[in-house]
């Protein structure tokens, strides 16, 4: 029979580990509503949206926040019940896997998601806090209710909580030369600076899509191509992109790229994509190993520090500029027929 002071440290490490597995659980539902949303609205500042674009982000296609949520969950469970083992055991392997990620954002991508560092550190300290007893005692059922609703509050909130509508697209008073050369006297001009990789230039680029359909006037699409280091497939598709400009099917490749699993922007998968769109081959890799297109990537790169570009998708319909994946099919046919 635990002493006095003993019996206080048993509460307080169990009260710990409640209070660990409610924070890790609300930040991996504030990530989760992130990662499905087309704008962030919980963690938009510093590396957030980098670690986001990354495929260590969606291991097997599914959002890594949702084994934050049922980890944190279960442990949560586990604070009010007597399956010790099971929680320490459980408790040591999210430890373990917070370690890990931490790594992943040092290491690999070099960028730090303010929420990931509040679950995995929560993982850490619940590591530390559930293997830092053999037992706790029974918890009362008054006690067990307040956690069970604690923690659906954690997870429902971030999930269903009201968000501020989506930034109106900025109108530029000046616009960046890079943007001014291309424009054209009487002809609609959409300037995209794009990743064919990224998942935010995926979605805006089939609202731009739908939108130029609708917009009952030509237009003209110039990109440049800003391809991340953090994303494998960026310059393959950039380069592929390139080889069918000079061919004079950008727009299709632009199309084949966007719509193509990310682990097909490889060399061999952007040489399939455009034998499947009619280019000459024989052209298109020799374009490809040609010093002339990487220049031109260095050329577009340059043009969007020179433009100020900060996050991507940006586009340019004529003085309009959108910055992220927010903008609606009707506000783009709107800026289409003002421009």
């Amino acid at each position: 029979m635990p002493g006095p002071s003993q019996g206080f440290a048993l509460v307080m490490t169990r009260a710990l580990a409640i209070l660990c597995s409610v924070v890790g659980l609300a930040a991996s539902a504030a990530s989760l509503a992130d990662s499905l949303a087309p704008v962030p609205a919980w963690c938009t500042a510093g590396g957030c949206a980098a670690v986001r674009a990354t495929a260590w982000a969606r291991p097997l296609g599914v959002p890594l926040p949702v084994v934050g949520v049922i980890f944190f969950a279960t442990m949560l469970a586990l604070s009010v019940s007597d399956a010790a083992r099971v929680r320490r055991a459980l408790a040591i392997v999210g430890g373990a896997g917070a370690i890990g990620l931490l790594g992943v954002q040092a290491f690999a991508i070099g960028r730090w998601c303010q929420l990931c560092l509040v679950a995995d550190g929560a993982a850490l300290v619940l590591a530390i806090a559930a293997n830092g007893a053999r037992a706790w005692p029974p918890p009362g059922r008054r006690v067990v209710g307040v956690v069970a609703v604690v923690g659906a509050l954690a997870v429902v909130a971030p999930l269903v909580a009201p968000r501020d509508a989506a930034p109106a697209p900025a109108v530029a008073t000046t616009l960046p030369d890079v943007v001014a050369r291309e424009q054209v006297t009487g002809q609609v001009v959409v300037v995209d600076f794009v990743d064919f990789e990224c998942p935010y230039c995926r979605a805006l680029h089939a609202r731009l899509v739908a939108a130029i359909a609708d917009a009952g006037r030509p237009v003209r699409v110039v990109r440049k191509m800003v391809p991340l280091g953090l994303h494998a497939g960026a310059l393959p598709a950039a380069i592929a992109w390139c080889c069918a400009e000079r061919q004079g099917r950008g727009d299709a490749m632009a199309d084949a790229l966007l719509a193509a699993p990310p682990g097909q922007l490889t060399e061999e998968g952007c040489a399939r994509l455009a034998a499947a769109i009619g280019l000459d081959l024989a052209r298109y890799r020799a374009d490809a190993r040609s010093p002339g297109v990487r220049t031109q990537i260095d050329r577009d790169l340059a043009d969007a520090r020179a433009a100020g570009v900060r996050s991507l998708p940006t586009i340019y319909i004529g003085g309009v500029r959108f910055v992220g994946a927010a903008a609606t099919v009707e506000e783009l046919i709107g800026a289409l027929r003002r421009a």
